[in-house]
């Protein structure tokens, strides 16, 4: 079938390249069945709505007609949105380190009609150019090389369906001990960047992960160098072009180690993740600046941010922002002197030096809004007035695409940040946007068979769901419960983790990314390593903790402690992708209880003054009491008052019914 076939489609991204004269295919049987007919080798490749290379590949060789007709004739040309299809990317980005290659979008793979990979990169010029292969020849070479070489690309085949199989294979062990969890801690703090905060170079992602792993280790030992290293990188991330000072949100990482020139795409998961890490920060310092980001982010979100709603009003959150506008990085976000000055007037003065606003630019002849070089000047309303007049400005131009597709993964993250931010704030209309956001996945993403769907777009739920959809998910239907008090969202976790457990569970402990009959993959990969998105069995464990907190079940702990094993010798190998995991598991030996019988606020408030990462809180009604194998069993409302204890392991406190008792308590 001699045609572009992404027309089809839903995915932006896709949709994106369905005028190519490339004939596209989406993945699936079809593909690789006329790559078998035909005796083509396939060619996929995988990116995302908000890549800017991506969008650079696709204008110098994609559009292409001459390079299109090579690509038509020489393969079967399958293209893949990572976002919606998670599970194909990581296979294949796995395979590629297999090759010794880096990662990254836009992935460029060769593969057999068994979807079996041979060769790959990423990125590919036109013509030769910074030590890479131009793609023509590339195309003509790899092509000779599976009509003449059979031998050498079976060896390739061979070794890289090896490499990616090794994603199945994580090393286990015991389970991770506190010793074990502060040496790490302690070794990530090595690799801090004592200027700018940060994982040391360039560059700079927020690794939110990470850094909340310092924070909850710090009362274990080197406490305040921990701390501060966790202030110093919120605060430059914060005052840093990486955040958008006129709109809010953080865009999706730093190209220097200053935090100062961003790659300009703004993800949903990012700024769902840096709201939970500056609200928990925020408990114990109460940072002005912390405050503001995280309220600005959710205007952003809220503004810029929600998905088409159904006809119910329920609305989820769309993926991203590209970095491109008008076919250039950045544009929409980045500003001239003259042009601030022009709306500024009498007010530019003050502005430019606090925002770094120079003749020549700070960035390729222009000006990325930051407050690096004045993070002592405090904000004030005339500040606030010129930013709201730039940004009034800024809206007249030419918008970057919105990727508008629902992800369920992404959602869950953001979900659970509105509902802790919501309580932590007192901000009832987060927690409301949340609530929103869930039912729409619980409505419009959750087939018949109560099993998830990972991607909505254009009234369509589809694509198989992945662990890391059922794990953020759960995960914010437990936050949910915890901020509203309504036993219905944990209900509805519990009635998904028995599909993760029926089509997902390994045997051995852990869980596998892809369910067990999810087809064309030609290997399920099971990883506790975080990406941009934490771990999906980082996730799960946080889930299954808190399920026996709250249950006292010991089944839950014990499914618990089996993932944490299988992956415990994963320690010994990287342990940067590891910090959902090991945060997950310190909920799970070391939590927190807080038991709420009844309240009036007061005592709510006062649970929300103290920064606690592994924390665990039950409400229950006035005469309700928990569970028998909880720690408070029994335990109820003093004389029909509103009453709280605090549980560490199986000792529960003396009733507690002053909040200042208990913040007292919380604190010791």
């Amino acid at each position: 079938m001699s045609e572009n076939l992404l027309h089809r489609e839903t995915s932006p991204y896709l949709l994106q390249h369905a005028d190519n004269p490339v004939h596209w295919r989406p993945w699936g049987a079809e593909a690789f069945e006329e790559a078998r007919r035909t005796g083509r080798p396939v060619l996929l490749s995988v990116g995302y709505a908000a890549c800017h290379w991506c969008h650079v590949m696709a204008h110098e060789s994609f559009e292409d007609e001459a390079i299109a007709g090579l690509m038509n004739r020489l393969f079967v040309n399958v293209k893949v949105d990572r976002e919606e299809r998670p599970d194909v990317d990581a296979v294949y980005q796995h395979a590629l380190q297999g090759m010794g290659e880096q990662g990254g979008w836009p992935l460029t793979m060769f593969l057999n009609a068994d979807g079996e990979p041979f060769w790959g990169g990423t990125y590919f010029p036109p013509e030769p150019r910074w030590g890479r292969a131009g793609f023509p020849q590339l195309l003509r070479s790899l092509s000779e090389a599976w009509s003449k070489q059979p031998d050498a690309v079976a060896e390739n085949i061979t070794r890289l369906t090896k490499a990616a199989r090794r994603l199945a294979e994580p090393a286990g062990g015991a389970n991770i001990d506190a010793e074990t969890d502060a040496r790490i801690a302690m070794r990530l703090a090595r690799a801090v960047d004592p200027f700018f905060g940060g994982i040391d170079g360039a560059p700079k992602f927020p690794q939110t992960g990470i850094f909340t792993h310092l924070w909850r280790v710090r009362h274990r030992g080197g406490g305040k160098v921990y701390r501060n290293q966790v202030l110093n990188t919120l605060t430059h991330m914060c005052e840093g072009g990486i955040y958008d000072h006129l709109g809010g949100g953080f865009a999706r990482y730093s190209t220097d180690e200053r935090w100062l020139a961003p790659h300009f795409e703004k993800m949903l998961y990012d700024n769902a993740q840096l709201v939970d890490l500056l609200t928990l920060v925020w408990q114990e310092t109460r940072t002005p600046l912390f405050e503001q980001r995280v309220r600005e982010t959710i205007g952003w979100l809220d503004r810029e941010m929600i998905a088409p709603p159904a006809e119910d009003g329920t609305a989820g959150f769309a993926a991203a922002l590209d970095a491109d506008s008008e076919g250039e990085e950045g544009r929409f976000y980045v500003w001239t002197r003259a042009e601030v000055e022009a709306l500024l007037g009498s007010a530019a003065g003050r502005f430019c030096k606090v925002y770094d606003v120079a003749a020549g630019g700070n960035w390729e002849g222009h000006t990325i809004l930051n407050r690096l070089h004045s993070m002592d000047v405090p904000d004030d309303p005339a500040l606030a007035e010129a930013r709201a007049l730039l940004l009034a400005e800024r809206t007249k131009r030419e918008r970057p695409l919105r990727d508008d597709k629902v992800l369920a993964d992404w959602n869950g993250l953001m979900i659970g940040a509105l509902a802790r931010a919501g309580a932590v704030f007192g901000e009832p209309g987060w927690t409301a946007m949340a609530a929103r956001a869930f039912a729409f996945v619980e409505t419009y993403m959750t087939a018949s068979d109560g099993r998830l769907r990972h991607s909505w777009r254009l009234g369509r739920a589809q694509h198989p769901a992945s662990l890391d959809d059922y794990a953020a998910m759960m995960r914010a239907a437990l936050l949910l419960e915890e901020t509203t008090g309504e036993r219905r969202y944990r209900e509805r976790a519990l009635s998904w983790l028995e599909v993760v457990e029926r089509c997902h569970a390994d045997e051995t402990g852990g869980w596998f990314f892809a369910a067990a009959d999810t087809e064309r993959l030609i290997v399920r990969a099971k990883t506790a390593a975080d990406n941009p998105t934490p771990s999906g069995n980082g996730m799960m464990v946080e889930v299954l903790a808190r399920l026996w907190w709250l249950t006292g079940k010991a089944h839950y702990r014990q499914r618990a402690e089996a993932a944490v094993a299988a992956f415990a010798g994963e320690t010994a190998r990287n342990i940067f992708p590891l910090s959902t995991l090991l945060n997950a598991n310190a909920l799970l030996q070391e939590a927190v209880q807080i038991v709420l019988a009844g309240d009036d606020g007061r005592l709510r408030r006062a649970v929300e003054r103290v920064s606690l990462p592994s924390r665990v809180l039950a409400l229950i009604e006035i005469g309700e009491s928990l569970p028998a194998g909880h720690p408070a069993a029994g335990k109820m409302a003093v004389e029909g008052c509103p009453t709280a204890y605090v549980c560490r392991g199986p000792v529960c406190s003396l009733p507690v019914t002053d909040p200042d008792e208990l913040e007292a308590l919380l604190r010791a």
